[in-house]
C-alpha cells in the first residue's frame, strides 16, 4: 500500500513521490529497492556531519559514565539525533539535498539537549507544543523516537492525568528516522484535541505497525506513561491511510486497552485488499500463508469492537474506503453496525467537516473513558499473542489458526442473576478470570457477595460440557481463578504443568519471536555440506541487513562460542547454520521435534529430506530455557516482494518449513519450501495433511 501521512504542514511527505499500485508492483521478479538508496553526499558536507557526530557522540560517551539515573532515563532522548544523522550518512538515505541541513540542525539540537544534560538540566523535559523523545527498545536495543504533543494546559503538577491520543502515521517510502524526527518538530498533526496530548509512535518505518511496529507502539507510549500524567482509561487508538490499517489491527486485537478506536482509510485485511486494490492474483498461495493471514486480519475478529466504540473515517471518493466497507460487511454478520464517518466528495484525506464530526464523538466518549474489567466480555481469536480482554484471558487453545466458518477461538462472560456469571466458550482450552472489586459486586445494592457461581457452558472442542464452580470473593472484593478442560470437563486451577505446551509469548509463528528481545548467533564451524553453509551464511547475513532496512535497528550478533547463560535467560536465540556448525544447535539438536543428521532431515509423517540440498528453518522453545524461543535460520518471514504493499506483510511461513537449496532464494521465499506446518498445542510435529487446505 502507497499511503502517506496527510497533513497540511507535512510538506516533505506530501511532495513524496508516490509510487502506482496495481500490476506494475505484482511482479516478484522485479521488485524495486526500499528503503531506496538516497543521493551521494558532498564531500564537504560529510566532513562536516561526521564532526558533529563525533562531537555528539563524544558527549553522549560523557553521559554514558554519569551514574544517575535521571541521565539514563533521559540519554535516549539526545540519543535519537545521533542514530538518525547517523543512519542517514551511513546507510545513503539522505533523499535530498534539503535533508542535510536538516541533519546539522537535528545534531545541533541533539548537542545542545547532550550538554544541558550534562549540567543536570532537561528543559525539553517540561517543554510544550511539539517535543521528540526517545526510548531504548527492548527487541534489539535500539534507541527508538516518538513525537509528543503536549498542550499549552499541560504541567507536570496536574493533578489529573490526560486524556492521551496514539496517532499513527501513513506510509512515507522516504520516512527515516531523520525526516521522522523532521516532521515530528514542525508537524503538530491531523489532530490536535484541547487537554489531551498526542504520542506519535515511529512505528519502526513502513511495516503498517505490524510485528516490531506494533511492539514500538506499545514501548512508546509506556515511554509516554513514564513520563507525562495520562490517564489509564483516556487512551484512544488513532490513524489515518497506513496508520489506519494498523488502529484496525491494534483495535481487534487489543480491545480493553483503548477508550476509542479511530481508523482512517488504509486496510483492514490482506486478501480482499490486495485482489481489489492492488489487483492481484492470490490463487497460487499455500495453504500456511492463508492461514496466517488470521493472524492481523481485523475480518476475521470483527466482534471484538464490542468492547471498544469505533469510529471509522473515510473519504467518499478514497478507494481505501474498501477498509471500513469490508469491515462494516463483517460486523454486518453479528448483527454490529459499524459507525462509518464518510467526507463526501473527498479523496485519501480528511474532509473538514468530517473533522469536527469525528472530534465531536471522541470528545464525548473520552469523558467516560473506556470500559475497564467489566462483566459484558465477548472474545475471539485465533492466537494466543493475542489472548486477553478485559477480566478473562484466553490461557490455551484448542488448535491455533484454525480458520473456517465458526471456528475460531471465543469467550464470553455474561451475567445471570445477582451472584453468578455464565461463561461461554469454544475451541477454548483453559482460561482465567481477574475480575475486580467493583465488577465483584454485582447486586444492584453493590454490596459485595461472600461467593461467586461460575456456570461454564456452550460448546467445547468436540462436544458440549456444562460445569458450576462457587468461589469464594477474595478479601479485597477480588475474583481471580482459573480454568482447563479435561475430556469434556472443566476442573478449577491451572493446568498442571506435563511437558510444553503454546502459550501467550510462546506460541509461533516464526515471527513472534522478533516482537522481543532476540539474539543472532553465528556459527564458527563447517556446516556439514557446503551447499548448507553457504546459504546459512548468506540468509544470516540478509536477515541483519533487512533487519536494519525495515525495522530500524542493528541486531545483537554473536558467535556460538560467545553465548552465555544470561543470553539464554534475556533472549530468543536465532541459531544460524546446522548442528554441525552451530555449537549451541548441537546442544539441542536431540530435543527438537525435526531431527536433522549429517545425511537427512527427519520431519516424521513429512517425510525425509536429504541433508546435502535441504535446510530446516523453525521456532520452538529454547531447550536450555524453556521461556524463550529458539529460531533456526530466518529472520522475519515476509521478504523483498512484501515490502511493496503493506497488506502484504504478513508471515510467510509458519512453525517450521524444510527449504530445498537447489531452488535459490528469491523476493518471495529463501528457496523451495518443500514442507512446512504449524507445531501442535504441545509443540509436537502433526500428521502430515491429506491434502492442502
Amino acid at each position: 500500500m502507497r499511503c502517506f501521512f496527510i497533513a497540511g504542514l507535512c510538506l516533505l511527505l506530501m511532495s513524496s513521490s508516490l509510487w502506482a499500485d496495481g500490476p506494475a508492483d505484482n511482479n516478484p521478479e522485479a521488485v524495486r529497492r526500499l528503503p531506496k538508496l538516497g543521493i551521494e553526499v558532498p564531500a564537504d558536507k560529510r566532513a562536516e556531519l561526521e564532526a558533529g557526530l563525533s562531537k555528539l557522540a563524544a558527549a553522549i560517551a560523557e553521559l554514558t559514565k554519569k551514574q544517575d539515573a535521571k541521565t539514563a532515563s533521559l540519554l535516549p532522548d539526545v540519543q535519537i539525533f545521533h542514530k538518525a544523522v547517523q543512519d542517514a550518512l551511513k546507510y545513503q538515505e539522505f533523499h535530498d539535498v534539503k535533508e542535510l541541513d536538516e541533519a546539522v540542525r537535528q545534531l545541533t539540537l541533539g548537542q545542545e539537549r547532550a550538554e544541558q544534560l550534562l549540567r543536570g538540566e532537561a528543559p525539553w523535559t517540561a517543554q510544550t507544543g511539539l517535543v521528540v523523545r526517545g526510548y531504548v527498545s527492548k527487541i534489539d536495543g535500539s534507541v527508538q523516537p516518538y513525537g509528543m504533543v503536549v498542550p499549552e494546559t499541560y504541567t507536570h503538577q496536574t493533578p489529573v492525568g490526560y486524556r492521551c491520543d496514539v496517532w499513527l502515521h501513513g506510509r512515507g517510502e522516504t520516512m527515516t528516522e531523520l525526516n521522522f524526527i523532521k516532521d515530528r518538530l514542525r508537524n503538530p498533526g491531523t489532530f490536535t484535541p484541547p487537554r489531551t496530548l498526542v504520542v506519535h509512535p515511529y512505528g519502526r518505518w513502513n511495516n503498517a505497525f505490524k510485528f516490531a511496529g506494533e511492539t514500538d507502539v506499545f514501548e512508546a507510549l509506556a515511554s509516554a506513561q513514564q513520563r507525562y500524567a495520562i490517564d489509564e482509561d483516556r487512551i484512544a487508538i488513532r490513524g489515518f491511510s497506513m496508520g489506519g490499517a494498523g488502529v484496525w489491527h491494534l483495535a481487534v486485537h487489543y480491545p480493553d486497552r483503548w477508550f476509542a478506536a479511530n481508523p482512517g482509510a488504509g486496510f483492514s485485511e490482506t486478501p480482499e485488499f490486495l485482489r481489489v486494490f492492488q489487483q492481484e492474483d492470490l490463487s497460487g498461495k499455500p495453504w500456511w500463508e492463508r492461514k496466517l493471514w488470521l493472524l492481523y486480519d481485523a475480518t476475521e475478529t470483527p466482534a471484538n469492537l464490542i468492547n471498544v466504540p469505533t469510529i471509522a473515517y473515510s473519504g467518499e471518493l478514497d478507494s481505501q474506503k474498501q477498509a471500513a466497507d469490508i469491515m462494516a460487511e463483517a460486523l454486518k454478520k453479528g448483527n454490529i453496525a459499524l459507525t462509518h464517518i464518510i467526507g463526501p466528495e473527498t479523496k485519501h484525506t480528511y474532509h473538514p467537516d468530517a473533522k469536527l464530526e469525528v472530534e465531536r464523538r471522541l470528545a464525548a466518549l473520552a469523558k467516560d473513558g473506556r470500559r475497564r474489567n467489566g462483566l459484558d466480555v465477548s472474545f475471539f481469536c485465533h492466537t494466543l499473542r493475542y489472548n486477553r480482554c478485559g477480566c478473562v484471558t484466553i490461557d490455551e487453545l484448542y488448535e491455533h489458526f484454525q480458520g473456517g466458518v465458526g471456528e475460531c477461538a471465543f469467550i464470553s462472560l455474561d451475567r445471570l442473576g445477582d451472584d453468578t456469571l455464565l461463561v461461554h466458550s469454544a475451541f477454548v482450552t483453559a482460561f482465567t478470570l481477574q475480575i475486580d472489586p467493583q465488577a465483584v459486586a454485582l447486586r444492584p445494592s453493590r454490596q459485595t457477595p461472600d461467593s461467586i457461581r461460575i456456570k461454564i457452558g456452550g460448546p467445547t472442542t468436540a462436544a458440549r460440557s456444562r460445569n458450576e464452580f462457587l468461589l469464594p470473593v477474595n478479601t479485597d472484593h477480588s475474583l481471580t481463578a482459573s480454568f482447563h478442560l479435561v475430556g469434556n470437563d472443566w476442573q478449577l486451577g491451572k493446568r498442571p504443568a506435563e511437558g510444553l505446551r503454546k502459550k501467550h509469548g510462546l506460541q509461533g509463528p516464526i515471527d513472534d519471536a522478533f516482537m522481543d528481545s532476540f539474539l543472532m548467533v553465528k556459527p564458527t564451524s563447517k556446516a556439514a555440506h557446503e551447499v548448507v553453509e553457504k546459504w546459512t551464511n548468506s540468509e544470516c547475513e540478509r536477515a541483519i541487513e533487512h533487519w536494519r532496512r525495515h525495522f530500524r535497528g542493528v541486531p545483537r550478533v554473536k558467535t556460538d562460542t560467545e553465548i552465555t547463560e544470561d543470553d539464554i535467560r534475556q533472549h530468543n536465540l536465532v541459531l544460524w547454520g546446522d548442528p554441525h556448525s552451530n555449537a549451541v544447535l548441537a546442544k539441542i539438536a536431540d530435543k527438537l521435534p525435526i531431527q536433522w543428521g549429517k545425511d537427512q532431515i527427519s520431519a516424521a509423517t513429512h517425510g525425509d529430506f536429504a541433508a546435502n540440498a535441504h535446510a530446516v528453518i523453525a521456532i520452538y522453545p529454547n531447550p536450555l530455557n524453556p521461556e524463550k524461543y529458539v529460531v533456526l535460520n530466518s529472520g522475519f518471514t515476509f521478504r523483498d516482494y512484501a515490502h511493496l504493499n503493506n497488506a502484504r506483510q504478513v508471515p510467510m511461513l509458519p512453525d517450521w518449513a524444510v527449504v530445498d537449496l537447489r531452488t535459490p532464494p528469491g523476493n518471495v521465499w529463501p528457496g523451495k519450501i518443500v514442507a512446512a506446518d504449524f507445531f501442535d498445542e504441545q509443540w509436537q510435529l502433526k500428521a502430515k495433511k491429506s491434502t492442502t487446505e
